[in-house]
């Protein structure tokens, strides 16, 4: 995750909010960083979601 490029848009906590969340201080925040496997789907979608190309899919 690039902190520096996220603009908090929130586009990945809609595709993966067991993930990423922005809270009320529009800060988004890393929940699990290593996510279980049954949750590929939902974070490839969080990354191809992101209009700043901020995430990145390790593994």
């Amino acid at each position: 995750m690039d902190f520096d490029l996220c603009e908090s848009n929130a586009l990945c906590m809609a595709a993966a909010p067991e993930v990423f969340e922005v809270r009320e201080d529009d800060f988004l925040y890393i929940l699990d960083e290593n996510p279980p496997e049954e949750l590929r789907g939902k974070v490839e979608e969080a990354v191809r979601a992101c209009p700043k190309a901020a995430i990145t899919l390790e593994g």
